[in-house]
């Protein structure tokens, strides 16, 4: 497993994880110095690629790939900002299909995060492509993540407010997880 800082960000459709996820990379690697990434959620590109929102047996597929891009991200990196996990694959898969097949390895996998942000429901509801349903989902959606979180004896801790001050609170709570910077020496950064 690598030992890259998994910051998983969860929340549902439209509570600014996207945006959050790529603010909060940027801003971690300006004020630390190491190598911060984020994965984007694999669900929009499936969605995109295919032109559809995904079917009941394509939702596992989806979850490992999810797992897979960021496994590969955390190879190479010190932190790794998930925009979702394939905790949200269980989810969704729960509310549209009512299937929990899912449950068990999202819940097995995301053990491996550092920490879990959750996004408060407290931005407006925007559409953003083929995988959004509508505010009336947001929700039963969260108490479904909610639920399937602290079932399985997932902390998290809830991010709310707009903008700065949401990305602010994020980084207050992640700041503390981060290993050392990297120390300069003479000749510059030690590799």
């Amino acid at each position: 497993m690598p030992s890259a800082v998994l910051i998983a960000l969860l929340g549902a459709e439209s509570t600014g994880k996207t945006t959050m996820a790529a603010a909060m990379a940027q801003q971690l690697s300006a004020e630390t110095g190491l190598r911060c990434t984020w994965v984007d959620e694999w669900l929009r590109r499936w969605c995109e690629r295919h032109g559809r929102t995904p079917r009941a047996h394509e939702q596992a597929d989806i979850a490992e790939q999810a797992a897979r891009r960021i496994d590969a991200a955390a190879a190479v990196h010190d932190v790794v900002v998930c925009d979702t996990t394939p905790l949200m694959t269980a989810v969704y898969s729960r509310w549209v299909f009512r299937d929990p097949s899912l449950d068990a390895y999202a819940a097995a996998w995301h053990r491996c995060c550092t920490l879990t942000l959750l996004t408060a429901l407290d931005l407006p509801w925007v559409a953003d492509g083929l995988q959004r349903e509508g505010e009336h989902v947001r929700r039963p959606v969260d108490a479904l993540l909610r639920e399937l979180l602290q079932s399985n004896g997932l902390p998290f801790h809830e991010v709310g407010g707009v903008g700065q001050q949401r990305l602010s609170q994020a980084l207050q709570i992640v700041r503390p997880w981060l290993p050392a910077a990297p120390r300069a020496g003479p000749a510059g950064p030690l590799a």
